[in-house]
């Protein structure tokens, strides 16, 4: 057994575009609407719905699923049957998610359609009538499905047609690499890497983190000429850990030495995602949290007061976007607060929560919030922790760095660059 196909509703619940489910009953794809939209019509809030719903199949002996992901503001369902892992559905997914970024740029009931013919040429492509995944390489559709531009378009209503498609030299699988377009030429050749790290941890009221992992990302956006062969080393690779690559990486390599061997694809592209294992943190691989949150919070009759203080354990790097957010609890009406260094806060009424935002928070500093909160229940009972969340630029949780880029296939010397980032996600209780 394999994936059924996909449904695309807007925000409304309605099907805006689906698959033909050549193999299925034509009751088949609605039964998988109706179950999503009853779960969330019956749920407190939308993200209270399972991503993975039972549905009442047709036929007794192969029961269904049906895998759903919110993306902007429609919902992407993946039926399946049978013994089909769910984790299956959810990759094909995201990767059909990705691969209309790829085209679209942003994504919209509006967008997909306007441009419902190419969502269905990808359809068509990317998933045979099997219910298996056939071409997903961004480099590899493009030769196939043509992206939408307006030059295509102008040029399809005057007639000339021609101009408007690939040329003889660009066929579809003209290259024995699937990845990687043939012929492919840059004035100036060079690749760029980007390194995302996300902290999430959840800390203790005493400062101790309970847990604490880093997942990390390496993507690149490649512009060399031909087809190189690239061989990257970074620094502190032995502290990645559950790793996972783009087709292009040889994993023999990588098991052997830790150091990447590749035939790039064109563009841009996720070379790898890992979790940074600190070889040195004080317990069960944990990676120290970089700011610290003290807070001293009374509940009364009918509200409470609250004093935050948030401290950056950074010395020599800034923190930016930095939000701390508590819900008050149910009944929650208004909150009152003086906040240090011309930072934001705001209450709102529909998520009952405190939201506290600064911009930037220098190395070492300190910043404040004082307040008050009122409440329609006569005990109130605000959650028990806060959630933090920050963006650090120019730096990363691992310090992974390039050592040495060598290539071999071209004459020449390409230009390199890399660049971090650093975000965080912490439960910090008090």
């Amino acid at each position: 057994m394999a994936i059924d196909g996909l449904i695309i509703l807007d925000s409304a619940g309605r099907p805006i575009i689906q698959s033909g489910f050549r193999s299925s009953a034509a009751a088949y794809p609605l039964l998988h609407i109706d179950a999503l939209n009853n779960a969330l019509e019956n749920a407190p809030r939308p993200d209270d719905v399972d991503p993975v719903l039972h549905v009442s199949s047709l036929n007794v002996d192969a029961p269904a699923a049906c895998c759903h992901a919110k993306v902007a503001d429609m919902r992407i369902l993946c039926p399946i049957s049978g013994d089909v892992d769910p984790l299956y559905a959810f990759a094909f997914l995201q990767t059909f998610v990705d691969i209309l970024r790829e085209y679209f740029g942003h994504i919209s009931a509006e967008t997909l359609k306007d441009n419902f013919d190419v969502v269905y040429q990808l359809l068509e492509e990317t998933l045979d009538s099997g219910g298996h995944p056939l071409t997903t390489s961004p480099n590899a559709l493009r030769d196939i499905v043509l992206p939408p531009s307006l030059l295509n378009k102008v040029l399809s209503v005057a007639g000339v047609s021609g101009l408007a498609s690939p040329s003889a030299s660009s066929h579809p699988f003209a290259s024995p690499i699937p990845w990687r377009k043939a012929g492919v030429r840059y004035n100036n050749n060079e690749i760029y890497f980007d390194v995302t790290e996300t902290l999430e941890a959840i800390v203790n009221k005493n400062g101790t983190p309970a847990v604490s992992n880093v997942w990390g990302k390496v993507e690149s956006n490649c512009k060399l000429s031909g087809i190189p062969d690239l061989l990257l080393t970074f620094s502190n690779s032995q502290s990645l850990v559950d790793c996972s690559f783009h087709p292009c990486v040889r994993l023999q390599r990588w098991s052997r030495d830790k150091t990447l061997s590749f035939v790039p694809p064109d563009g841009r592209f996720k070379l790898m995602e890992y979790r940074f294992a600190p070889v040195s943190a004080s317990s069960q691989n944990q990676t120290a949290v970089p700011l610290m949150l003290r807070s001293v919070i009374n509940v009364e009759e009918h509200g409470g007061s609250f004093d935050v203080t948030l401290t950056s354990r950074l010395t020599t790097r800034s923190m930016e976007s930095v939000s701390v957010e508590l819900f008050l609890g149910e009944g929650a009406s208004s909150a009152s607060c003086i906040a240090s260094h011309n930072a934001s806060w705001s209450f709102d009424l529909k998520t009952l929560s405190l939201r506290w935002e600064m911009k930037n928070v220098s190395p070492s500093a300190s910043y404040t919030l004082r307040g008050t909160f009122s409440s329609a229940a006569q005990t109130p009972r605000p959650s028990r922790a806060f959630r933090v969340r920050f963006d650090s630029m120019q730096h990363t949780f691992s310090a992974l760095k390039i050592d040495q880029l060598k290539m071999t296939g071209e004459l020449y010397k390409p230009y390199k660059g890399m660049r971090g980032r650093s975000l965080g996600d912490i439960e910090w209780r008090w």
